[in-house]
């Protein structure tokens, strides 16, 4: 519920809503694999909150986001934070113990290129650890829902007429359908990682199966993890 809350006040309480993701996000992870000593790339850091949170957990902390605006939000950068894509992360092959993402894939016009840097950069062994929110949830339209289960251009318009302004996030620029469905998919066949487990992010632990249930949980997920162990020895 406190992270339900959260998600209301994204727009008017972006501190208070990103602080409680991070510190969820850091918890969460750490349920996967230790974090202490170890190297961490979060792609879409944003301004600051993971790296706080996750620093804090001992872990050695890389974030990468191609907004100037996210990258400054709170004024200055924060710690250990580089601008560049989630297409193609300055990074070497096979230098990081985790690769994470949160929120960000359902706002790239290549998720796959993305996830595909994201096995490149972690080491054989290491965890690949993504989450977004898929268009048909309750959230998939982010601020212009529930109306984009009318379509994401009339929603966007939507939104524009009522507010007077266009939304943060765009639909057709920085914001894209993604599916459950389709993210399982890739997960399944990629050559470069092996999933470990899928399943909606925010739900308690009897409503995991939602996942496995076509349909249903492009509706009732509301946010996906994706779970992967790079590939090689």
């Amino acid at each position: 519920m406190t992270l339900f809350r959260s998600f209301l006040t994204e727009q008017t309480d972006p501190d208070g809503f990103y602080r409680t993701l991070a510190e969820d996000s850091v918890r969460q992870l750490a349920d996967h694999t230790p974090l202490s000593g170890r190297t961490i790339v979060d792609v879409g850091g944003g301004p600051g909150y993971f790296s706080d949170a996750f620093r804090a957990a001992g872990a050695y902390y890389l974030g990468v986001d191609p907004d100037v605006g996210e990258l400054s939000a709170r004024g200055t950068p924060g710690e250990n934070m580089v601008r560049a894509s989630g297409t193609k992360l300055p990074v070497r092959t096979g230098s990081v113990d985790i690769c994470y993402s949160s929120n960000v894939l359902e706002h790239v016009g290549e998720p796959w290129v993305m996830l595909d840097e994201m096995c490149r950069v972690t080491k054989p062994g290491g965890t690949v650890f993504v989450s977004f929110t898929p268009w048909y949830s309750p959230w998939g339209g982010h601020e212009t829902a529930p109306w984009h289960f009318f379509g994401g251009h009339y929603a966007r318009q939507r939104y524009l007429r009522t507010m007077g302004k266009e939304p943060k996030n765009k639909f057709g620029e920085s914001l894209f359908p993604l599916s459950v469905g389709a993210a399982i998919r890739w997960a399944k066949a990629t050559p470069h990682a092996q999933l470990r487990q899928a399943y909606p992010r925010y739900h308690p632990s009897w409503a995991m199966w939602i996942a496995r249930v076509p349909g249903l949980r492009e509706i009732a997920s509301w946010n996906l993890v994706l779970v992967l162990r790079k590939q090689g020895s």
